[in-house]
Formats: structure tokens, C-alpha cells, sequence
């Protein structure tokens, strides 16, 4: 096959990749750990090889750490809010590849950017960011910070974002996803196939559908859970949401589900994340005492 055609139909296999329904029926049947389904990994990540995601995620947030730290918004490895977020990251890091076994390889990077913004995320391969203005609004406790970053680590561990940038770059003709494919799979000059670098910001401005939100509300709990951090801090955290923000879109409005919602199928399946939370704290369920949070004024 000519480089001409091995060139369209990596494009037009992109395009349809990304325009490809959410709802994949050959796919349906969910896998199960301890009682939580959750769906297969998504066809779509195929059309972004595995290299390629990870030196993407590798070069935006080594930039992302360098403007911040240029910025003066790089909080020190030496403050206590850094000081604990690496804590809770060392304590949730030994559950994550029960989700995803090449987790067990990822190089974890926890860091705090200074800022109002009530946001975190943690990139494919385990690079993990916060913004302080989650920390201070929302007054997590470490319980809520673990349920908080354990969501976000999900999202890697399912490789939500891998499959998103494939829909994403579908949706808008796949030639950028398609140029960095190229240059991936037959070595073609990246400056002339629109590189890794031209489209990083890619994972910080990707929006996950409801679905991937809602996997993650509950893998993310299932790891905090494990490693020792109370499940029901969940809940807490998205009923300071709605407390902070009273005028949030309704959910048909937004890709991701309601609080509500949100809140629903974490209390749903409460049955089956405190038993593992009771377990790793050496006790029973009913002898937990009540989840105690920090009230916003």
C-alpha cells in the first residue's frame, strides 16, 4: 500500500473513531470487581497508540510544572498541603493497578498549583495535579481529598482520556490525531504530520462524558476505600459542590451527571464500599462511626 492511502485511511479510521456512539452494544458486557461494574475499556483508544499518549501527557505537564514554577504559582514540595496530597498519593498508588495493570510502572507525580480555581487531574500515567482553591474552598478533609484525587486517577486508570482525544479529534476531521498517528506508525517527519506538542493542552481542556464521570465517582472510591480513606467523604464532597455552586447548569445541559445524581449512585453503592473501607481499618461496618466533614461557612 502506497504512503497516500496508508495516509487516508488512517485519517478516515480517526474520523470514524470519533464520531463512533458512546453506547458500543459489542462491548455491553461490564466487568465486575467486588460488586462495582464497569464498562470495557473503549474500542476508541486504539486509534491513539499507548507511546504516543504517554509522551504527550509527559511533555504538557512537564510544561505545565515549568510556567507554573516560572509563574510563581508551583507550591513547594515543602508545604503541608504538598506534604499531604503526596501522603494520600502514596497511600492510593498501591490500589490503582487492580484497575489497570501498567499502573504498577506509571511514574507518579503529585504537585499543587496555586489557585483559585476548585479543579484537580491527573494525566495518563499517573501525573497528578491540583489546584489549591479545591483544597481551601471546598475544605477537604483527607478523607474528601483522597475521593477527590482517587476520581481523577481513575479517569487515567480507564484511559478515559485516551479514548476522548480520539473522539475529539474525530469530531473535528481527526487530521491532527491522524498527523501524530502517522508519524507514530510509518515514521513520517512529525513537523510535517502536526506533532505531539501542537495539541497537548488536549488533556486539560478534555470534558468526559457522564459515563466516564460516574466510572470514575465509583472506581475512585473503590481505591480511597482500600486504602484506608472513608468512602462516604464522596458524597460529602458533592454536597459542598452544590453549596458553592448553586446556579451548576441543569445535568442534560452538561457532560457531566448532577450532583444528585452523583450522590444517588455513590449511596447506592455504599454496600458494597464500606465493607472494603471497614476491612482495610481492621473492623465492621457497624461499628464505623459517622462520617464527620469540615462545614463551609
Amino acid at each position: 500500500m502506497k504512503n497516500s492511502k496508508k495516509i487516508a485511511l488512517v485519517l478516515a479510521l480517526a474520523a470514524c473513531a470519533g464520531s463512533a456512539p458512546a453506547q458500543q452494544p459489542a462491548q455491553s458486557q461490564a466487568t465486575v470487581q467486588d460488586g462495582i461494574a464497569v464498562r470495557p475499556l473503549s474500542r476508541a483508544r486504539v486509534f491513539a497508540p499507548a507511546e504516543m499518549v504517554e509522551a504527550q501527557s509527559k511533555q504538557q505537564y512537564a510544561a505545565l510544572v515549568q510556567e507554573a514554577g516560572q509563574k510563581g504559582v508551583l507550591v513547594p514540595a515543602a508545604d503541608p498541603q504538598v506534604v499531604r496530597l503526596r501522603a494520600i498519593a502514596k497511600r492510593l498508588i498501591p490500589y490503582a493497578p487492580r484497575w489497570n495493570a501498567d499502573a504498577a510502572n506509571w511514574q507518579w507525580q503529585v504537585n499543587l498549583i496555586a489557585s483559585k480555581e476548585v479543579n484537580a487531574f491527573c494525566m495518563p500515567g499517573g501525573r497528578i495535579g491540583f489546584y489549591s482553591g479545591i483544597l481551601t474552598q471546598l475544605k477537604l478533609t483527607d478523607d474528601e481529598a483522597a475521593a477527590v484525587m482517587g476520581h481523577e486517577v481513575a479517569h487515567a486508570l480507564r484511559e478515559h482520556s485516551r479514548a476522548q482525544m480520539v473522539k475529539s479529534a474525530g469530531t473535528n476531521v481527526g487530521f491532527r490525531l491522524g498527523g501524530a498517528l502517522l508519524a507514530s506508525i510509518f515514521g513520517l517527519d512529525p513537523g510535517v504530520t502536526d506533532t505531539v506538542a501542537q495539541y497537548g493542552a488536549q488533556f486539560t481542556s478534555l470534558k468526559f462524558s457522564r459515563d466516564d464521570e460516574r466510572e470514575a465517582d465509583l472506581i475512585g472510591l473503590d481505591i480511597a476505600a482500600r486504602a484506608g480513606f472513608d468512602p462516604r467523604a464522596g458524597i460529602a464532597v458533592w454536597q459542598k459542590m452544590a453549596t458553592l455552586d448553586k446556579r451548576s447548569p441543569p445535568q442534560f445541559m452538561s457532560t457531566h451527571p448532577g450532583g444528585a445524581d452523583r450522590i444517588e449512585r455513590m449511596n447506592a453503592h455504599m454496600n458494597l464500599l464500606l465493607p472494603v473501607y471497614a476491612r482495610a481499618k481492621g473492623t465492621t461496618v457497624p461499628a464505623l462511626p459517622p462520617y464527620r466533614t469540615v462545614a463551609l461557612n
